[in-house]
């Protein structure tokens, strides 16, 4: 087969099983039906897409999410249930959040050197919207009291900076404590990339680090693929996840890109000195394509990682296709059960999960194709082990009562919102067959 170049490579289909959970079986034990049941986190008016959540001390789940396709003003919903839920927000949030430009995401931040409760961080874009003006840079909101109230947002490396400008897509993609001399210390890296003239696919890190005073400093934000530019721009890296070895306390860390061409798999990457240097990245594999990736350690040791599924096999896209002139189709929302060490070994895993069905326009019944506009995922993981994961997408073949109207992605009438799934693994590996 003839390519292009060599960033442009053959798609391969996935071996390892998937667990369907849009459509329950026949004879189903009512004991698993749970599995198949979402709990609306949030319906809206309009579009409600791109969720983050983060667990809570008492239990809560608070996930965060844009009134709008990335952009619009930053919503809350929480859950006191364990993502059974969602009837309550955040009261009196800061008015900042209401002029919001991008897809909030949300972290804890333990500090391990200073005797300070944790915080919970809020971090969004500002990047450059057609027909929207922006003040480029990045958002910042804090909390000290578990989530009950946030400061306004702070803006960082906006275009008034003299020293540095930017114009970030989803800050913080991924936001990792690091280690100093073999312990951790309070000093977190945050990954974003751009996508502006001059700088596309250009992916930074930035460190951040508190003073004694408590004020937020991040440093100034430095290309740190810059060795791998070539993959780096024909594959249009972005949206990294970066996952810390040995369940979080490891010595090495994993980059998972978004290869945004879509003409290459995601890709892999190592770094053995705190993200310093990086390994030269390889393809992951099939099993594991896709976009927006978000990874968690379970109390077992594996990893539980959601994704937007992208479909590169010819043979597979010769059957199912939502366009015949795409080189790719997803089958949405999808999670990769596996290992640290599966991935470091080029292994597949250990399964796939289908979420929920993402329905395409001609849909009536869940197909194999989905809906891309999925995947993005706000993931905890209960002490029990359960998973509660959350994402955006058209869930049904309701129309909103009001009719059309207006995304991103054009014209929609079926409802675009947000819904939750409870996940026992052990429950679910008893669908494998």
């Amino acid at each position: 087969m003839w390519f292009k170049n060599k960033y442009e490579t053959p798609g391969k289909d996935y071996t390892i099983p998937q667990i369907d959970l849009s459509v329950p079986p026949e004879n189903l034990d009512e004991s698993l039906r749970y599995l198949f049941t979402p709990s609306t986190v949030d319906e809206g008016q309009g579009y409600l897409g791109h969720p983050d959540s983060v667990l809570l001390k008492n239990g809560d789940i608070l996930t965060f999410f844009p009134e709008g396709h990335g952009k619009g003003r930053t919503l809350s919903r929480i859950s006191h249930d364990g993502g059974k839920t969602y009837p309550d927000t955040i009261e009196n949030p800061p008015k900042s959040w209401e002029t919001s430009l991008e897809t909030p995401t949300v972290y804890r931040l333990e500090f391990t050197e200073r005797n300070w409760a944790d915080k919970l961080i809020l971090i969004c874009g500002n990047p450059k919207w057609p027909g929207v003006p922006t003040p480029g840079g990045f958002n910042v909101s804090l909390s000290s009291d578990e989530g009950k109230t946030w400061s306004e947002y702070e803006r960082f490396y906006d275009y008034d900076n003299k020293a540095f400008s930017c114009t970030p897509i989803v800050p913080m993609s991924s936001l990792t404590k690091l280690k100093e001399n073999g312990k951790f210390v309070d000093k977190w890296m945050g990954l974003f990339h751009e996508c502006v003239p001059g700088r596309r696919f250009v992916n930074y890190k930035t460190i951040l680090t508190f003073d004694d005073a408590g004020n937020m400093h991040w440093s100034k934000p430095e290309r740190y693929f810059k060795a791998y530019r070539g993959m780096e721009k024909n594959s249009n890296m972005c949206e990294v996840e970066c996952v810390r070895s040995d369940g979080g306390t490891g010595d090495e860390l994993m980059l998972i890109t978004r290869s945004n061409t879509k003409k290459i798999n995601s890709l892999l990457s190592f770094s053995r000195d705190e993200g310093k240097t990086w390994s030269k990245p390889v393809e992951a594999p099939a099993a594991l394509n896709g976009e927006r990736h978000h990874a968690e350690w379970l109390p077992d040791g594996r990893l539980f990682i959601t994704f937007r599924s992208i479909e590169r096999d010819a043979q597979k896209r010769a059957k199912n296709y939502e366009k015949k002139t795409m080189h790719w189709y997803s089958e949405g929302w999808i999670a990769w059960v596996g290992t640290y060490d599966d991935l470091k070994n080029g292994r597949e895993g250990q399964y796939r999960l289908k979420i929920a069905h993402t329905y395409l326009n001609n849909q009536t019944a869940p197909c194999i194709t989905a809906n891309a506009d999925t995947g993005y995922c706000g993931n905890v993981v209960l002490p029990d082990g359960t998973v509660v994961t959350s994402s955006y997408g058209i869930f049904s073949t309701e129309q909103k009562e009001s009719g059309t109207y207006a995304t991103d992605k054009g014209k929609q009438v079926r409802k675009t919102y947000i819904i939750s799934k409870r996940i026992r693994l052990e429950d679910a590996e008893k669908l494998l067959k």
